[in-house]
C-alpha cells in the first residue's frame, strides 16, 4: 500500500494537508490564516467571574471572548492525571457547597491551555492542568503520572516503554505519557524527547513569570510542523512538498526528531496544482456535498444541525442481490466504511445518529457494527460508539476540537440565513399585500411606499394592479412600488407617510418576518 502525505502550501491565506493511501484521500486538514488556530497554546490569565450554578469559572485570556474552565479542568481536582472516583465525582461537596469556589476565585491569576476552539458564540474550552506534547512523549508539569498512551496496546510494548520512562528519572512534578508515535522507539530517542520538553517547559515558566496578564505564554507550532509530528509515521513513504521555504523548514525539523525521514522528503516543482495532480481538489467538493455517492450504487447522506448530525443510508438502484435482506446488508457494509471516513475527513463532531437500512437477521447486525467500529479506529479524536439498534440506528459521539472543515470553507447564506429555503415570490406577494390593507386602514398614513426587488415589484405591478388601484381609491391613498434589481428577494421595506410628511418604516424579512425599525 503506497502511503503519500501531500502538503500544499503556496497560497499564503491557507495550508492544506492531505494523506492518500494507494491515491484514495483517508485524511485532510485545512487552516486558514485569517482564522487564527488557539487550540494547544498556553495563557496566562485572570479569572472574571466563578459560577458554582453550573461548577465553572470564565477566564480572560486576551482574546475576544472569555475562555470556559469547569470544575473538573481545574489544576489538583484531579489526581496525577486520572478521573476521579466515584466517590469524589460530585462537583459539590457535603453541605451542598459548590466545589469549585474551594479552588479558584474572582480575579485569580491562572495558568491555563485551550483544549478546544471557541465555536460559534462559545468561548474556548480551557484546562489548568496543562500538557505539552512532544514528538513521542507529553510533559505534564504538576503531575507525577509516568505512563503510556491507552492506544499502544500491547502488553510486552507497554512494559518495555514504562520501564524506559522511569529510568528517565523525571523531576518531581513533571509527569510523562508516552504517544502512540512512541511505539519501538529506542531510550535514546525517548530521552531526545524528553530533554526537548524539559527546556521548553522552563521556557515557559520564565516567560510566566515575566509575562502580563492576560497574555499568551505559549503558542502551538503551525499546522505544517503539528502535523508531522502528530501524525506522520514510518509507514508514510513519501511527503510532497509545494514550498521551497517549507520543504527547507520541514527537513530542518525532521533531522531533529527523525532524521532517518528525511530522505522521504520531495520538493514538488512542476506547472500543475499539487492538489489537481492527485485529484484532491475534486475530493474536497465532494466531501462538503450533502450526499456522497458509494461505489455500485447506494449513498448516504449527511444533514448537519446545531445539535446533531444525522447520517442517512439509502439503498438507491443498487439490485445486484435478489434478496431484499442481502442488498440491505451490502450497503450498509459499505456505507459503514464510508461514514467513518467522511466524519473524520469533514472533523464531525457532537453527538452523530446513522440511520442504516432496515435488517431483520442478528448476524448482518452485528457485521454492520463490527465494520463501523473498525473504520472508526483510525480516527484519532475521540469518540463513543453504541450497539446498532433494532431499528437499524447507530448512535455516537465524536471529539469536537474546532470548527468542522465545512465552517472553514463556507458561510451561511445570507439571503436564507443557512436553511436553504426562502419563500416563493407568490408567497411573498400574498404577505405583502396583507401588510398594505392593514397599513391602508389607518387613517392617518396618506402614502404608502414598498421598496423590493424587482421581481416581487413586478409581479405586484402585473398581478395586483387591479387589487392596488382598488385599494388607492377605496381609502384615498398612494401606493407606490418600487423595484430594484439585485435586491434581496426575501427583504422588503415599506416606508408609511402621514399627511405630516412624517415617516415610518417596516422592514419585511421572510426567514425573520415583520419588523418595525421606526
Amino acid at each position: 500500500m503506497k502511503k503519500r502525505m501531500l502538503i500544499n502550501v503556496v497560497e499564503p491565506e491557507e495550508s492544506r494537508i492531505a494523506i492518500l493511501e494507494d491515491g484514495v484521500l483517508e485524511e485532510l486538514y485545512i487552516e486558514r490564516f485569517s482564522r487564527e488556530q488557539i487550540a494547544g497554546n498556553i495563557y496566562k490569565g485572570r479569572i472574571v467571574n466563578v459560577e458554582p450554578s453550573i461548577e465553572a469559572a470564565f477566564v480572560n485570556i486576551g482574546i475576544s471572548r472569555n475562555g470556559f474552565l469547569h470544575v473538573s479542568d481545574v489544576k489538583n481536582s484531579r489526581r496525577n492525571g486520572e478521573e476521579q472516583s466515584d466517590s469524589d465525582s460530585t462537583t459539590r461537596t457535603k453541605g451542598n457547597k459548590s466545589r469549585i469556589k474551594t479552588l479558584i476565585n474572582p480575579d485569580q491569576e491562572v495558568l491555563v491551555q485551550v483544549i478546544k476552539e471557541g465555536i460559534g458564540d462559545k468561548g474556548p474550552s480551557l484546562t489548568a492542568n496543562v500538557s505539552i506534547p512532544g514528538r513521542f512523549l507529553v510533559l505534564m508539569p504538576d503531575s507525577n503520572l509516568l505512563g503510556v498512551s491507552r492506544k499502544i496496546i500491547d502488553e510486552v510494548e507497554r512494559a518495555r516503554l514504562k520501564e524506559i520512562i522511569e529510568e528517565l528519572k523525571p523531576p518531581p512534578n513533571l509527569g510523562l505519557i508516552v504517544r502512540t508515535a512512541g511505539v519501538n522507539q529506542t531510550k535514546r530517542e525517548l530521552s531526545r524527547d524528553f530533554n526537548y520538553l524539559r527546556k521548553l517547559w522552563k521556557v515557559i515558566e520564565k516567560k510566566e513569570k515575566k509575562a502580563e496578564i492576560p497574555s499568551v505564554i505559549y503558542q502551538e507550532s503551525d499546522l505544517v510542523i503539528r502535523t508531522i509530528r502528530d501524525i506522520f509515521s514510518i509507514d508514510i513513504d513519501e511527503i510532497i512538498i509545494d514550498s521551497e521555504a517549507v520543504f527547507k523548514k520541514i527537513r530542518y525539523f525532521l533531522r531533529l526528531i527523525m532524521p532517518s525521514c528525511v530522505r522521504k522528503l520531495k520538493l514538488y516543482k512542476e506547472n500543475e496544482p499539487l492538489f489537481h495532480k492527485y485529484n484532491i481538489e475534486k475530493e474536497i467538493e465532494k466531501i462538503n456535498k450533502r450526499e456522497v455517492r458509494l461505489p455500485r450504487g447506494g449513498s448516504i447522506v449527511i444533514e448537519q444541525t446545531e445539535a446533531l448530525v444525522a447520517i442517512d443510508v439509502n439503498s438507491g438502484k443498487y439490485r445486484e442481490e435478489s434478496d431484499p435482506e442481502k442488498t440491505a446488508f451490502k450497503t450498509n457494509l459499505k456505507a459503514a466504511k464510508e461514514i467513518a471516513r467522511q466524519v473524520r475527513l469533514r472533523d464531525i463532531g457532537g453527538v452523530i445518529i446513522v440511520d442504516f437500512i432496515d435488517m431483520k437477521e442478528e448476524g448482518h447486525m452485528r457485521a454492520v457494527e463490527k465494520v463501523m467500529e473498525e473504520a472508526l479506529k483510525r480516527d484519532r479524536a475521540r469518540k463513543k460508539m453504541l450497539k446498532i439498534s433494532k431499528f437499524g440506528i447507530i448512535q455516537m459521539t465524536r471529539q469536537r476540537i474546532r470548527p468542522s472543515l465545512k465552517s472553514v470553507i463556507y458561510e451561511s447564506c445570507k439571503i436564507c440565513e443557512g436553511t436553504g429555503e426562502i419563500k416563493t415570490i407568490e408567497s411573498t406577494c400574498l404577505d405583502l399585500m396583507r401588510q398594505i390593507k392593514s397599513i391602508v386602514n389607518n387613517p392617518q398614513i396618506k402614502k404608502i411606499e414598498i421598496t423590493s426587488n424587482d421581481v416581487v415589484a413586478g409581479y405586484l405591478l402585473n398581478n395586483k394592479r387591479k387589487r392596488l388601484a382598488e385599494l388607492e381609491e377605496k381609502f384615498s391613498k398612494d401606493i407606490i412600488i418600487k423595484g430594484v434589481i439585485g435586491h434581496k428577494t426575501g427583504e422588503t421595506t415599506i416606508h408609511s407617510i402621514d399627511s405630516k410628511g412624517n415617516r415610518s418604516t417596516i422592514h419585511v424579512n421572510d426567514i425573520m418576518g415583520w419588523n418595525e425599525i421606526s
